[in-house]
This record gives structure tokens, C-alpha cells and sequence, in this order.
């Protein structure tokens, strides 16, 4: 780059209007590549947002769950198998039919979000007694951050009507 600016205004006195718009025009263009790579090595790298988390599926064996902070537990549980993908194809409260159902550890309850209203009805209308229990959440209305590193939750068995 220094090169061919050292040409072109070397070259200055042939064509002085020309030698300084591409003066100008190579200038502009190396600050903003400079400042364009600043910017994108300032910006959060896939590592800086992962989330380690446990999660004991049905048979009691223990699997370490990689998520990425901003995305919700049921896509951590999706990648790693624990949760099939096509149960639950949409991460919207409206879609849900609690197929994401997990239980959380009870010293992570009060690292998350209290339930919304509509999670809380969807996880009374799945339940068998209608009963609701503290440790249910849906995966699906679950955003991982920083706070949860390490978080434990429990995979149900599939319900009777999810198996094939």
C-alpha cells in the first residue's frame, strides 16, 4: 500500500488533480480498512460467549452441554441430542406445547427470570395432575448468559405421545 502511494505521488507533478483523489481515495480506503479490523477484533468472539452447562438426561447419565450466550437453553439441548429438533420447531411461547420441558437445579432457580405468565400456563396445561412444579421451565423461553455457567438441569423422558 505504501508503495503505490509512494508511486502515484511521485508521479504528482504529471497529472496533480488525479494524484490527489487517489491520494485521498487511498488514504480514506486504508483508514477505513484499519478501523474496520479494530472494530471486528473489539466485537465478542464465539468463545467469549459460551456457556458450559450439565444437563442429566432421563437415565441419569451426566452430559456437558456447550451454549452460546443470547441463545436459549433449548438450542444448547437441541445440538447436543438431548431434545429432538423436530418436537419443537419453533422457540415462540404461542407454538409451545412443553415438549422442551425441563427441570432445573434448585440453586439455579433464582439465577433466572421468574415465568412469564403464558410459560406457566403452558407447563399447567402438560402436566398430568395440572399441578405445576418449581423446578419446570421451558427451554425454549430460556436465554443462557454469563450467569448461568455451570447451571444443571434434568432432560425428562419423552412423553408417550413424543416417542415413535
Amino acid at each position: 500500500m505504501a508503495v503505490a502511494l509512494h508511486r502515484l505521488t511521485s508521479q504528482s507533478h504529471r497529472l496533480p488533480s488525479l494524484s490527489s483523489f487517489l491520494t485521498k481515495s487511498l488514504i480514506a480506503r486504508s483508514s477505513t480498512t484499519t478501523s474496520t479490523s479494530s472494530s471486528t477484533s473489539s466485537s465478542k468472539k464465539v468463545s467469549d460467549r459460551i456457556v458450559r452447562l450439565s444437563a442429566i438426561d432421563f437415565e441419569g447419565r451426566k452430559h456437558e452441554i456447550l451454549g452460546l450466550s443470547g441463545h436459549t437453553l433449548l438450542k444448547a439441548l437441541t445440538n447436543s441430542g438431548l431434545i429432538d429438533p423436530a418436537s419443537h420447531r419453533l422457540e415462540e411461547i404461542d407454538a409451545c406445547s412443553a415438549e422442551c420441558e425441563v427441570n432445573i437445579a434448585q440453586e439455579w432457580l433464582d439465577k433466572l427470570p421468574p415465568r412469564s405468565y403464558e410459560e406457566e400456563y403452558v407447563l399447567k396445561r402438560n402436566s398430568r395432575a395440572r399441578v405445576l412444579n418449581k423446578h419446570s421451565r421451558l427451554a425454549c423461553q430460556l436465554t443462557l448468559n454469563h450467569d448461568l455457567q455451570g447451571m444443571v438441569v434434568a432432560v425428562p423422558e419423552p412423553k408417550p405421545w413424543d416417542t415413535n
